[in-house]
């Protein structure tokens, strides 16, 4: 079904417009309607813009490893969104992430970082395309990550949630790292002005 368009039924098929944002409100998980500038609607739009750039770093590589895990990191993020656009309104210990999602992702950063040289000094987003476009992922993932806290700290969320923004900013920095390794080419790192 993948690559053509499916029309077999009407719950199959999505709106693109409905004309229901005109007036500056949207809807969140389970039909509640809030205006666009809500915590909520900020974290979600957020991970969207995490979930375009990490697109860009699955579309851009030739590590098929690096590919296998960014894609996975995207399925990871619409979840998050899902938590986020029930903020508020979802029963207690109900989650749209897997339990082991944190174990999962710090696994990886270990993985992955147990063949890098140690880090001495700080890194700057660069060398090759690959790790450059992880690292404007990373910021992105940070920028999240502050939009969920607000969020957090009117809707109490899962503990989950918060642990896995964090641990997957960490993964990109690992994952940027390791694709300039994977490359020959070393990081950048950050020289102090006039120096």
């Amino acid at each position: 079904m993948f690559g053509r368009l499916v029309r077999a039924s009407p719950w199959y098929t999505v709106k693109i417009y409905t004309r229901k944002g005109d007036c500056g409100r949207t809807g969140l998980r389970g039909g509640a309607r809030v205006e666009k500038t809500d915590l909520r609607v900020e974290a979600c739009g957020a991970l969207d813009e995490l979930n375009a750039a990490l697109g860009v770093v699955v579309a851009q590589t030739e590590l098929d490893a690096l590919a296998t895990i960014v894609r996975d990191l995207q399925d990871i993020v619409f979840a998050l969104g899902a938590e986020i656009a029930a903020a508020g309104g979802q029963p207690p210990g109900s989650s749209s992430l897997p339990a082991d999602v944190v174990q999962r992702l710090e696994a990886t950063i270990d993985e992955y970082d147990a063949v890098l040289p140690e880090l001495t000094a700080f890194i700057l987003p660069g060398g090759t395309a690959a790790a450059a476009n992880l690292h404007v992922a990373r910021a992105v993932c940070r920028r999240a990550e502050r939009a969920i806290v607000a969020v957090n700290a009117r809707h109490s969320l899962p503990a989950d949630v918060l642990a896995c923004i964090n641990r997957m900013s960490d993964l990109l920095f690992v994952l940027a790292r390791w694709a300039n390794r994977q490359a020959d080419v070393e990081d950048i790192t950050w020289r102090k002005p006039g120096r």
